[in-house]
């Protein structure tokens, strides 16, 4: 038995801005990715991940009792290849802000729901909010609270424009560069990172009027920004506008920053050789970083491995 693949995502903008409304922009990382799979003689991983299974199944299956008319699954093979030892096989890193559990959400829905919306169709905005809801729930299992967006991105493997909570839409990104020297890449920072202790740091300080201010007036007015230069191809202004916000995340998201990375955040915005963001909700995993001379970035941060994402 050997399952389609589903693949990581990066969501290059947007990260807590879209809890408040802002644009968002993810992208599918076909660098990682995940199966569902059926072994003779499975490894001590693929058991672990089979025993999480099991419970993912139990909570589908009350998902589907309290919430009927959202999405029923094929509860009955579910378990028989539960039984069987089915587990996600995945390169994808868990806590890395790559959406691990969204490309396992994206694998299960494809396989075992009923009355599915499948890519092939004519994906209306309905169908997509439709899609973002039921994957919101289903992936709420992992996080206690969900968008939905990780396991839309690896459904569709196509880039997801957020324009708002409620309007969302599949994009085409500029093409990539192969001779440019700028680039998008990835800094591995040696540190799993939890969504949820992140998330209420954040909830606890939308409380104060201090932060929700500093949040519109900056966080997703750049954030927006970004969004609407990186669409366009305007490289230029996409730089300044990630300076900006680059300096607004240093300055107001401490916390979900590691701290060995503060004083390297800080040089990129002091030389502008790269700049740096939150790749999902920070605590470790990956950051993101932007760099309009890749070899001068490899040189500042020649500690650290560059996954490169994306080239301008």
């Amino acid at each position: 038995m050997k399952g389609p693949l589903f693949y990581s995502k990066i969501l290059l903008f947007g990260e807590y801005g879209i809890i408040q409304d802002s644009k968002g922009l993810s992208i599918p990382y076909n660098f990682y990715k995940g199966a569902l799979k059926t072994d003779e003689n499975p490894s001590n991983e693929a058991i672990a991940s089979n025993k999480s299974l099991q419970k993912f199944a139990s909570y589908l299956a009350d998902l589907q009792n309290s919430q009927p008319e959202l999405v029923s699954f094929n509860l009955e093979t579910l378990h028989t290849d539960i039984a069987n030892g089915m587990y996600f096989d995945s390169s994808i890193p868990q806590g890395y802000g790559v959406g691990s559990s969204g490309a396992l959400v994206a694998a299960i829905y494809d396989k075992y729901a009923y009355n599915k919306i499948t890519v092939l169709e004519n994906l209306t905005r309905e169908k997509l909010l439709q899609l973002k809801a039921i994957f919101s729930q289903m992936e709420s299992f992992f996080h206690g609270k969900s968008s939905g967006l990780d396991p839309l991105n690896s459904y569709l493997s196509l880039p997801i424009l957020i324009n708002s909570k409620d309007n969302i839409e599949p994009t085409g990104i500029p093409s990539q560069s192969t001779q440019g020297k700028g680039a998008v890449f990835l800094i591995d920072s040696g540190i799993v990172g939890e969504t949820a202790p992140m998330v209420s740091i954040f909830m606890e300080n939308l409380k104060d009027n201090g932060f929700r201010k500093m949040l519109k007036s900056q966080f997703i007015k750049y954030t927006d920004a970004c969004v609407e230069n990186f669409l366009h191809g305007d490289i230029k202004s996409l730089f300044a506008n990630t300076k900006k916000l680059s300096k607004v995340v240093l300055n107001h998201f401490k916390p979900m920053i590691p701290e060995q990375f503060h004083q390297i955040w800080q040089h990129g915005i002091e030389t502008n050789d790269y700049y740096l963001k939150l790749c999902g909700s920070g605590g470790g995993g990956y950051i993101l970083g932007f760099t309009e001379d890749l070899e001068k970035a490899k040189t500042a941060l020649k500690d650290y491995k560059l996954e490169v994402v994306y080239n301008f």
